[in-house]
């Protein structure tokens, strides 16, 4: 049987104790035999389930509020909206982090593969980024761009070192939602133009204008907002209408037949297809944006066609619009052959936007552009109070800094593609999983009913997969169009959902379930963790 567990370069450096892996138990708990709507799988686990791996950190003793009195102001004096998107049946009081590990106010530890929604990129409470925050606070907690200081342009100038000319000039924010805002505000003024396009199924944040962006009922609202924007199908070449086996840029295909002569993809051109049907209906002849990321986040960890930005691309050029890359999720090295999602499409956008990890869970954002598009962005004045504040400048400056230091993107890669490699074995075992797509640590697992249907595993069934997984103490996290979509991205964990270890990498695992009209379990572990395999 086979056993992974991880290391990671500190204080935890212990292995899985046994052979069994939680992935494979799920799998087990859920088959579509009636297993699936057991009250708990847990409740009567295998004689073969592991304990938490060891950890020598010792937490502090929790001493604030009772878990009662914390619930009741809750519900009484936070927005309602707080207690709506609260997780678990019976919910997880978090009192503090280290590395991949969280550990609750009764003193239980957890492996976090949700890393606060994709935000804890190399680690919770990191010693170097911690230090570099303390640092930092002890000189200066606050200023703005109307004064010069060293923070904002050390780390402006570092992060443009990262990327290909002419994406060279940077604006701060302090989210992503905030970051594609502005992005959409930058190609309408560049442009002259107002139409924006993205990709159905898509999420790029909660604003009144990126709800227009978005393509998730679940995010919008009866009010007007985002006017302007339009949806192309997302070509997704497993669960969409057409797709095959050699479609992505990844090490693992689909299961579905391919036909196309050599060089050639009839998926692409299809998906495109439908792009022209967008320009010949729905939009003028001049229009604003396209937004896409490299691979979808939210949406459910899909892969395009391998050239279906570069074609998209040169269509939205062709037609005065600019072309945008959101890299919330993707950016960092996350998908292992770049450090930069779209550098593996072969495309230079005139935009990139990021956020989430870029300073490690530090309120953080970022649009990276031209010259030229910023220029026209100086028409007027824009002014972000805390945009760009030493102490968050510092952090991220950081976090590239370990990112670099421990070679994350190389990790990532090496351990995204053996990963990629033991669960399309898994795949092939289990009728209940249906596609396994991916490139480095950015990978989707996509569950269903069978595999020659292609129908999503019911919500009921995932429903007892995520309460599962928090009683083994892993937290992931769920989402998707429809609800039926299981999270986790923990950027720190060594440890893909496959098992509960710790871990060495600066990464971020997810494990999500997001696909609209179907359910997906998407890893993606963040570059930086070392993990190591045996077999016996």
């Amino acid at each position: 049987m086979h056993k992974v567990f991880s290391r990671f370069n500190g204080p935890c450096l212990d292995r899985v104790k046994d052979t069994y892996n939680v992935f494979t138990g799920l799998a087990k708990f859920h088959r579509p035999s009636g297993a699936l709507f057991q009250k708990s799988a847990v409740k009567h686990p295998p004689p073969d389930l592991p304990e938490m791996p060891p950890c020598s950190f010792n937490p502090e003793e929790y001493k604030g509020m009772s878990k009662e009195r914390m619930m009741e102001i809750r519900r009484q004096n936070c927005n309602p909206m707080t207690m709506k998107v609260t997780y678990y049946k019976k919910p997880v009081y978090i009192h503090q982090g280290h590395m991949q590990w969280l550990w609750d106010v009764d003193g239980r530890r957890y492996l976090d593969l949700f890393a606060g929604v994709a935000t804890v990129s190399v680690g919770h409470c990191h010693p170097k980024v911690t230090a570099a925050a303390e640092k930092q606070l002890r000189k200066l907690w606050h200023t703005t761009n109307i004064y010069v200081y060293s923070p904002l342009h050390e780390y402006t100038e570092k992060l443009a070192a990262t990327l290909p000319d002419p994406l060279k000039v940077i604006y701060l924010t302090n989210s992503g939602s905030e970051a594609n805002d502005l992005a959409m505000l930058m190609a309408r003024l560049h442009t002259g133009n107002f139409d924006v396009i993205t990709l159905r199924g898509s999420y790029h944040g909660g604003s009144p204008h990126t709800m227009g962006l978005t393509s998730n009922a679940a995010y919008k609202y009866p009010v007007a907002s985002g006017l302007g924007c339009h949806n192309t199908m997302c070509p997704d070449v497993f669960a969409g209408p057409w797709g095959g086996s050699n479609c992505r840029d990844s090490p693992i295909q689909t299961i579905r037949d391919c036909s196309c002569p050599q060089g050639s993809c009839t998926a692409n051109d299809k998906y495109i297809g439908q792009l022209n049907e967008v320009f010949a209906t729905s939009v003028p002849s001049r229009i604003a944006a396209f937004f896409a990321e490299p691979i979808m986040g939210v949406g459910g960890a899909v892969q395009y066609p391998k050239n279906f930005l570069k074609d998209t691309y040169k269509l939205v050029r062709e037609r005065g619009g600019v072309c945008i890359a959101d890299e919330v999720q993707t950016g960092f090295g996350r998908t292992g052959s770049h450090f930069w999602g779209f550098q593996g499409h072969d495309v230079i956008p005139d935009m990139v936007t990021m956020a989430k990890g870029i300073a490690n869970g530090f309120p953080m954002g970022a649009v990276v552009t031209t010259p030229e598009i910023a220029a026209s962005f100086a028409q007027g004045v824009h002014f972000n109070t805390f945009g760009g504040n030493p102490v968050a400048c510092a952090i991220a400056s950081s976090v590239l800094d370990t990112m670099e230091e421990d070679g994350t993107q190389q990790i990532s890669h090496d351990v995204g593609t053996y990963l990629l490699t033991e669960l399309a074995k898994m795949r092939d075992k289990y009728e209940i999983i249906g596609d396994v797509r991916g490139k480095g640590l950015q990978i989707g697992v996509e569950m269903v009913k069978d595999k020659a249907s292609r129908k999503p595993l019911p919500p009921a069934a995932m429903s007892e997969i995520f309460e599962d997984t928090k009683d083994m103490g892993v937290l992931i996290g769920k989402g998707g169009v429809y609800g039926q979509v299981r999270e986790c991205m923990d950027r720190r964990s060594g440890s893909s959902p496959l098992c509960v270890s710790p871990g060495t990498m600066q990464t971020s695992s997810w494990l999500c379930l997001t696909r609209p009209f179907t359910t997906t379990w998407k890893i993606i572990i963040r570059p930086g963790f070392h993990l190591v395999t045996s077999f016996r």
